[in-house]
């Protein structure tokens, strides 16, 4: 299906790029209007050709939501009062309500967030001297059934579209002082991120657009998979600039599956023949992630076939103490044991690191995320 040609050219047509179904189908109850942040740059552009409107205003819109944060139309002073009434008629701008901050005692913060439609999801900023992290949400819940992770108990409820995804940053940068500014982002809270690809994408382009969109730099980015081949081929295909980190947690498949059900469907060998077949500059290495819990991943001998495993690879392995919740039998190791694995690692000859986990006391540390007190 095509779209009625602008005022400029009436012999040309340009592709409805879908806007047809954004507009029937996500109109929000309370206005039944459609949220204008579901539209991609192209489809905003499309809709306004449609109305006689040339497309370039389209970034314009979008940089105000953006860039300058604004909640509603008329307050895109550069906009033609005409154009601002229009946009209100049909349109709504979405944004996420934060129900509830807290503070952990190291300085990081938790924000429960509500979505228009009801749901909760929660975001994490990790404030620090060279850098302000927000760690994001890409699902409503997650259906991978990891068993280390609190979200698992909080089952799927939907994906988030793209702008929701991007609005985490906006909300997280509130607890920051008005000087300070989110300096990194990962996807590594609730939901797996290639689950949701299409989404993803198009959020990684709303966070990334130095024209209309947030400005990051790729690189500053991190995405988080339980690991799906096909679309950790995709992804790398891409080539966004985007860092991805494999969330391994164990170097033999009886383990992982234990842990992982998606190792079930994707064994190691399928997940790191994926990682092999993505394109990596020189220097670049793909960044795996391993949560150590007592007396399941965490032996000498455990670090030794993690090592053996790993070494034909550009990887970098991040050490991840267990973070204990109630909803989990698990334990963490201790800190000997921790140090022991990591030396075991180093002496292999492989980059390795621990994360120094935040925010425990307030239930925000990797694999707490649970949306509680929000719409259960």
């Amino acid at each position: 299906m095509t779209a009625a040609a602008g005022p400029n050219d009436k012999n040309r047509q340009r592709t409805n790029y879908g806007i047809d179904s954004i507009m029937e189908t996500n109109a929000p109850a309370e206005s039944g209007k459609p949220y204008i942040t579901d539209f991609s740059r192209d489809q905003l552009g499309s809709w306004l050709e449609t109305h006689h409107i040339a497309a370039y205003r389209g970034k314009q819109i979008l940089k105000w939501i953006y860039q300058r944060q604004v909640d509603r139309f008329d307050q895109m002073t550069d906009l033609s009062l005409t154009l601002r009434n229009m946009l209100n008629a049909y349109f709504t701008i979405r944004r996420l309500r934060c129900i509830d901050a807290r503070h952990s005692q190291d300085g990081a913060g938790k924000l429960l967030l509500r979505l228009p439609d009801g749901p909760c999801i929660e975001s994490v900023l990790m404030p620090g001297p060279r850098r302000n992290s927000a760690c994001i949400s890409s699902q409503v819940g997650c259906a991978q059934g990891c068993r280390f992770c609190a979200t698992a108990g909080y089952g799927f409820r939907r994906q988030l579209k793209a702008a929701e995804i991007a609005a985490q940053v906006i909300e997280a940068a509130r607890l920051l002082p008005p000087a300070q500014r989110i300096t990194h982002i990962v996807l590594m809270g609730m939901g797996e991120p290639l689950a949701n690809y299409d989404q993803l994408m198009q959020a990684l382009t709303i966070l990334t657009n130095r024209e209309w969109g947030m400005g990051f730099s790729p690189s500053k980015i991190t995405v988080s998979t339980a690991g799906i081949p096909a679309r950790i081929q995709q992804f790398g295909q891409a080539r966004t600039g985007v860092k991805l980190a494999i969330s391994l947690n164990a170097a033999n498949d009886a383990v992982r599956s234990r842990l992982m059900p998606i190792n079930r469907q994707f064994p190691i060998a399928d997940l790191l023949a994926a990682c092999h077949a993505i394109p990596l500059a020189k220097r670049d290495k793909i960044t795996f992630e391993y949560i150590l819990i007592r007396d399941i991943n965490d032996r000498a001998e455990d670090a030794r076939q993690l090592a053996q495993l790993l070494r034909p690879m550009p990887a970098k392995i991040n050490l991840i103490p267990f973070n204990a919740h109630e909803s989990c039998e698990f334990q963490t190791p201790d800190t000997e044991q921790v140090n022991t694995f990591f030396d075991i690692i180093n002496r292999s000859g492989l980059t390795v690191t621990i994360r120094a986990s935040r925010g425990r006391d307030i239930a925000a540390a990797c694999g707490q995320l649970a949306a509680k007190n929000g719409d259960d």
